[in-house]
C-alpha cells in the first residue's frame, strides 16, 4: 500500500472528512514521526510498532564490481520494530 492508497481508504471509511482534509492529516503524521526521528527521538505506536533511529559505525567495505577496498562513513539509519499485535496478526494468532 502507497500512502495516496491510505488517504483514499481513509477517505473512504470515513465519509464526513473530505480527501484533502484526510491527506493533510496523513502527511502530519508522517512528517511529525521523521521530525521525531531527525531529533533522535523514538517513536511508539502501541500494537504495531516502534521507529528508533541506530548508528551503524564506519567501516572498510567493498565494491562489489572492482573487488577494491571503499571506506563506508559512520551513519544513522531508521529502524522498525513490530509490535507484539501486529506480528500475533501476521502469524494468525489473533
Amino acid at each position: 500500500m502507497i500512502r495516496s492508497e491510505l488517504i483514499q481508504k481513509i477517505a473512504d471509511e470515513n465519509p464526513h472528512l473530505f480527501q484533502r482534509d484526510v491527506e493533510r492529516i496523513v502527511n502530519a503524521i508522517f512528517e511529525e514521526i521523521i521530525e521525531a526521528l531527525s531529533r533522535g527521538d523514538r517513536v511508539e505506536l502501541r500494537g504495531f510498532g516502534a521507529f528508533s533511529v541506530k548508528k551503524r559505525d564506519a567501516r572498510t567495505g567493498r565494491n562489489p564490481r572492482t573487488g577494491e577496498s571503499v571506506e563506508v562513513e559512520e551513519k544513522h539509519v531508521p529502524f522498525f520494530k513490530t509490535g507484539k499485535l501486529l506480528r500475533d496478526r501476521l502469524n494468525g494468532n489473533a
